[in-house]
Parts: C-alpha cells; structure tokens; sequence
C-alpha cells in the first residue's frame, strides 16, 4: 500500500517575524518622526539650554562664559525668591490637600445618585475650564474691598464687615489658594469620581449587612482603593502649583509688595523685564529639578516596578 506523506507547514523563521514587525511599524515610527524630533530639539533642547545659562554671567544676552554655582548663591541670597519660595509652599499645601477634600466630598455626594447629576457634575467641574487668567480676573473683581464682597455686605447694612485679604500683605497669599481651590477642585471631583463608580457595590452590601458605619467604610475600604486616582490627582495638581504664574499676575501682580511673588513669576521677570537671564535661567532650573523629582517616583511607580514585577 502506497503511503501519503504530508508535509507540516513550515513554521517563519525569526528574521521573517522581524521583517514583517518592520514593515508593520515603519509607517508609525515615520509619521512620529517629526514629533520625537521636536521633543528632543525644542523641549529637551531648551532644558538643557536652560540649565547651561543658569551657569553663567548672562545679563540681557547670553554668554557662554562659566561662573559655577555664582547664579544659585545669589538666588538663595535674594529676599524675594526667598520669599516666592514660601508662598509656593502655603500655596501648594493648602490648594493641593483642599482640592483632594473638597473633591472627593463633591465626589462622594455626586456618587449618592442624587436627581440631576449631569448638571452638579457640569456645575462643579465647569470652573477648570476657564483659564488661570479668567479665574483670577473674575475673583480680582470680587475680593477687591471697593468693588466686591466687602462693599457688597457693607451696602447691606453691615457697615463694620471687613475682608481686605487681596490687598493685606499678610493675607493675600490666601486669596490666591481660594482661587486655586475654585479652580482645582472640579478636576479632582471628577478623577476621584470615576473611581468611586468602579468600586464594587458588594462591598458596600457586605459593609451594611457587618452593620459598619458609612464614613468608616470610606475611610478604611474606598480610600484605598482609590489610591491610584488620588495619586494621579496629586501629580496634577503639583505640576499646576510648580508653574503657577498666570493666576498671580491677574489676581494681584505679585502684590502686594512680593506678598504673593511665586518662582514662575521671579523667573519670567528676571528674563524679561529685569535683563538678568542668568539668575532667571537658575531659578528655573531649580522649578526643573522640583518637577522631576514630583515626578520620577510617580513614573517609578506607575511604569517601573509594575514592568519589573512581570519579567
């Protein structure tokens, strides 16, 4: 009896794989071409610029010459940026860990089903969609003594109502928080929200049936389950208040004084106005250095290890 051989199919070879992962990828990787080469050029080009001027003695152009550490002795010596410095830190604590409890109350109560939703999450969340600029104009108008809130309470009759906290030296640096948390809170509602409508609803069966009070049950089961939301929510709102500039200038300039001075606004009119790019270019590397190393834990964290856990 005559036997059939059949032959298996023959299986491709690496090279071929590879060719084929080529041909598949080339196009992709030639339309981001131009992208990669704009972020190495531009962004990373101009980093690096940066960092290079903040070693010089440049005034209103720039020098290539090379003075060392001469640019940072004088900006850790200089009041003012002393000053922006400390404001960014009130400003950065309060508006991050007000944002964080403001928005996950508005989240909680959005979450509850309440009747028209979609118009308390539009209402809440409608503030970030403005600019810092419209934000701070808006409550400029309304926080100035002669013009908003304090005239508005006065002319009802309480003529002893005082909130001059926009032109008080010692107070003015909170206007700008309130501002923030206006501003701010929305966006925080609305990662926080997204979170808590992935939490398992037996939980919160299994909560009621253990008989365990409502806010133990955030505090010690849903809060840490939305431990990646509130991170995410805390890089943003870092890198927010690490360039806070725009919402300063349209509030108070700065003032007054250098009451409510921040390290973007030092930055700009030291390059700008003042004619002192070396001492600008230093402080702004010292704003780099504080967003990478916000940042590089978050990129550690979310990216690094999860990758080293599954090789």
């Amino acid at each position: 009896m005559d036997t059939i051989s059949i032959r298996a199919p023959s299986m491709p070879s690496s090279s071929t794989k590879t060719q084929r992962r080529l041909k598949t990828r080339l196009p992709a990787a030639l339309a981001l071409l131009p992208t990669a080469l704009i972020v190495l050029v531009v962004y990373i080009g101009c980093m690096l610029w940066t960092v290079r001027l903040s070693f010089t003695s440049s005034t209103l152009l720039p020098k290539l010459d090379w003075v060392g550490l001469a640019q940072y002795s004088r900006l850790f010596a200089n009041d003012r940026f002393l000053t922006s410095a400390s404001n960014i830190v009130i400003f950065g604590t309060l508006f991050i860990s007000g944002c964080l409890i403001i928005g996950f109350l508005l989240a909680v109560f959005i979450d509850q089903n309440v009747r028209g939703e979609g118009l308390f999450r539009t209402v809440f969340l409608y503030p970030y969609s403005m600019s810092f600029v419209v934000t701070g104009v808006a409550w400029q108008w309304f926080l100035n003594p002669g013009l908003g809130l304090q005239k508005l309470v006065r002319d009802m009759g309480f003529e002893s109502f005082t909130f001059d906290w926009l032109v008080n030296q010692r107070m003015a640096i909170y206007t700008i928080v309130i501002a923030g948390l206006w501003h701010g809170a929305g966006l925080t509602m609305a990662i926080l929200l997204a979170g808590l409508r992935g939490v398992d609803k037996d939980l919160w069966k299994a909560a009621k049936v253990d008989g365990i009070p409502t806010w133990r049950v955030y505090t010690s089961v849903v809060l840490p389950l939305l431990r990646p939301m509130v991170v995410t929510a805390v890089v943003l709102l870092t890198t927010g208040v690490v360039k806070l500039y725009d919402l300063v200038v349209a509030m108070t300039l700065g003032g007054p004084g250098i009451a409510t001075e921040v390290p973007a606004k030092f930055v700009m009119d030291h390059l700008f106005e003042r004619n002192n790019i070396g001492l600008g270019t230093a402080a702004a590397t010292i704003m780099l250095i504080t967003v990478v190393s916000i940042l590089a834990p978050w990129v550690y964290v979310r990216y690094v290890r999860p990758q080293g856990r599954h090789a």
